[in-house]
């Protein structure tokens, strides 16, 4: 089955033009005008991966960007932007873009980016059950949700990405920089302990004894490794 993708684009000539050359290279496209449709369509529909302009009419793609992660849609998102700004593509990122092209692009460097965001992004359907269970937790990826001992366990959406990951390549040591590149889409590291504290805040909620984690391993000079 070919994978699904949604350009969320308003101009009409470049959705036509990249919409015929993505589907000649095997994919299914579908597009929305429009923030709010797209924003609609992309969290009640399942999407392998979203193309999203970052100026929309109706709401602006960042925006668009910010309440899926919130919501917990975690298709892997090409922003297109025509401002080319770093400070726009350090926004996108943050806000949990995969990828972003400026404009105006070659329809074959968009096609290259698509690639290698699956290449690089496991597809979870292939990777993984719709539930997965460890110890008294239970992940249900279709709906995003995560409960322990039958409680709903409130995640943030970099929690819930950084725990699929985790799950996805489970027994796999991870290192910092794999888990900035791979869930945050950080291409140059910072000097940041942000992947230390949001694997402390998966432990409190996770584990049966934060202090002597069973399932979020600490791999000293390594990184991290979940067993589960």
């Amino acid at each position: 089955m070919s994978k699904r993708l949604l350009l969320i684009e308003d101009e009409e000539d470049l959705v036509l033009t990249l919409a015929d050359f993505i589907r000649s290279e095997g994919y299914s496209v579908e597009s929305a005008a429009d923030g709010e449709s797209g924003l609609d369509r992309a969290s009640r529909e399942n999407f392998d991966l979203l193309i999203l302009d970052a100026m929309l009419p109706k709401k602006n793609g960042f925006d668009v960007l910010r309440d899926l992660r919130r919501s917990g849609v975690e298709a892997p998102v090409i922003m297109l932007t025509a401002r080319g700004q770093v400070v726009d593509r350090i926004i996108g990122l943050k806000l949990g873009a995969d990828d972003y092209v400026t404009k105006p692009f070659d329809s074959g460097e968009l096609l290259a980016r698509i690639e290698a965001i699956f290449r690089r992004i496991p597809t979870v359907d292939h990777l993984t059950p719709d539930n997965y269970v460890f110890g008294d937790v239970r992940v249900d990826f279709r709906r995003a949700l995560v409960t322990r001992a039958g409680n709903q366990v409130e995640l943030a959406a970099r929690e819930y990405r950084l725990l699929r990951y985790f799950i996805e390549h489970r027994e796999v040591i991870l290192s910092r920089d794999d888990l900035l590149n791979e869930v945050w889409g950080y291409n140059v590291m910072p000097v940041t302990r942000t992947v230390d504290v949001h694997i402390g805040q998966l432990r409190q909620k996770l584990e049966p004894n934060p202090r002597k984690p069973q399932y979020f391993l600490t791999i000293h000079g390594l990184g991290y490794k979940f067993i589960g």
